[in-house]
């Protein structure tokens, strides 16, 4: 195991995320959660990005319908990945059950960054094991020592999370329409928030995202069609009474 690339990378993954969890529990608290509310978050929801917009859209005054479907939305996108790692994996018995609970952006991207299968599925449950596991303490560690930091603002946790995001999201922005569409997005939310109760301008960006992934994949269609299209009738002439390229002797055309 200590030769395995797929194993040290998910390890290191695993520290790397789990260690900002304590930023997840004490926001949490200073959403207005409590401690056990807050661990039990961590415990059954398991996906950052929902869980931190979970209680942004809490503290900023949002309903519960509001911060659930916020959450919800950020969450479909690990029914994506559970897809293809199971198709990728095709996990059998006990582990097909498992699998989910730690089908997350880390497990994912370092099963699929491995070379091999075995390296894949060491990858994944290193990583998705690992990362439930410390993220579960530190949420804890950070639930429990909320009050004592005072303002998370002060200690510099409300951007804690949001840095450790952009730096996962940074690699993905490649070419100029992913920027664009960030672009787009962003502003989209920036003007939906004075606008929309809290919670509402993330489904707003969402929404957004959704009709340009749309355009985009429409025209990516229709170039590939046309594309298509326009090799049609371009292949060589052939001569049915000729074999081999060459016309027999003997043989005349009708």
């Amino acid at each position: 195991m200590r030769r395995s690339p797929g194993a040290r990378i998910g390890a290191s993954i695993a520290v790397a995320t789990g260690l900002y969890g304590v930023s997840f529990g004490a926001l949490g608290v200073a959403s207005g959660l409590d401690v056990l509310q807050t661990i039990a978050l961590s415990l059954l929801m398991f996906t950052g990005g929902s869980q931190f917009a979970f209680i942004g859209v809490i503290a900023g005054g949002g309903s519960g319908a509001a911060a659930t479907a916020a959450a919800t939305l950020l969450g479909v996108r690990n029914a994506v990945y559970g897809m293809q790692l199971n198709a990728m994996f095709r996990p059998r018995g006990w582990r097909r059950f498992v699998a989910p609970q730690f089908t997350i952006d880390e497990s994912t991207a370092t099963a699929v960054g491995q070379d091999s299968l075995v390296e894949r599925r060491r990858g994944f449950w290193v990583a998705g094991v690992g990362v439930f596991v410390l993220w579960n303490l530190f949420t804890a560690v950070g639930a429990l020592a909320g009050n004592a930091l005072g303002d998370p603002k002060q200690w510099g946790l409300d951007g804690a999370a949001v840095a450790a995001f952009l730096g996962l999201l940074w690699p993905r922005l490649k070419g100029r329409e992913p920027w664009a569409i960030a672009v787009v997005c962003a502003l989209a939310t920036v003007l939906a928030v004075p606008l929309v109760p809290p919670g509402v301008p993330i489904l707003v960006a969402a929404l957004v995202a959704a009709v340009l992934g749309w355009v985009s994949h429409a025209r990516a269609e229709a170039g590939r069609r046309a594309a298509g299209a326009g090799v049609e009738g371009l292949g060589p002439d052939l001569d049915p009474y000729e074999r081999g390229g060459h016309r027999h002797e003997g043989e005349d055309r009708p």
